[in-house]
């Protein structure tokens, strides 16, 4: 019981900092989940892995996270972690932490994470990189059964696509385990900063 306060609490002062910052975050509202990302593109990851996995690679360009951003952001990371663990997220709620975790990034940084154009294969890549096992094979249907009906074995590439974007959606599937770490990742960075 004391952790399920604890993320309420966590959820709640990220949307009272998100309340406070106006500006970006409040032109964001009301739009589509991301205007600046695109998850169109084949074998695009799920917005919520682009940005994490995108927070991590911006160390590498010019446009890294800031000391000041830092903090906002390691919150609103720590909520979403925390709503994802609560197993009761709508996701209403997790879009809305997206949508004010890309509000915390400038324009310069979504444009480069944008321009990464970031795929379930550089997921796998940096999942192999930290030694987390992904659960996702190479063969049809991989990660989604035994031929048994509804298992996916059936589905076209498009088809087994969709059907992981809404496990990752929800929190869990065959990305699920890479999905937490990376968030553990960005957290981690944000609290070196």
């Amino acid at each position: 019981m004391k952790r399920f306060a604890w993320i309420v609490s966590i959820g709640i002062m990220a949307l009272l900092l998100a309340g406070c910052g106006g500006g970006q975050a409040a032109e964001t509202s009301g739009a589509e989940a991301s205007s600046a990302l695109d998850t169109s593109y084949e074998d695009a990851l799920a917005l919520r892995n682009q940005l994490a996995l995108g927070t991590l690679r911006l160390e590498e360009t010019g446009w890294p996270v800031t000391a000041d951003q830092a903090p906002g952001l390691l919150l609103l990371w720590q909520a979403l972690r925390g709503t994802m663990g609560s197993g009761a997220s709508a996701p209403a709620e997790l879009d809305a932490l997206q949508e004010q975790i890309e509000g915390s990034l400038t324009a310069e940084q979504l444009a480069a994470i944008g321009a990464m154009k970031l795929t379930q294969a550089d997921l796998q890549a940096w999942a192999q990189s930290q030694g987390i096992s992904t659960g996702l094979g190479t063969g049809q249907g991989a990660g989604m059964g035994s031929g048994q009906p509804g298992s996916g074995q059936s589905l076209s590439p498009e088809e087994r696509a969709t059907r992981q974007a809404e496990r990752e959606a929800a929190g869990g599937g065959t990305g699920g385990g890479a999905s937490q770490a990376l968030i553990d990742a960005v957290i981690t960075l944000l609290e070196t900063k």
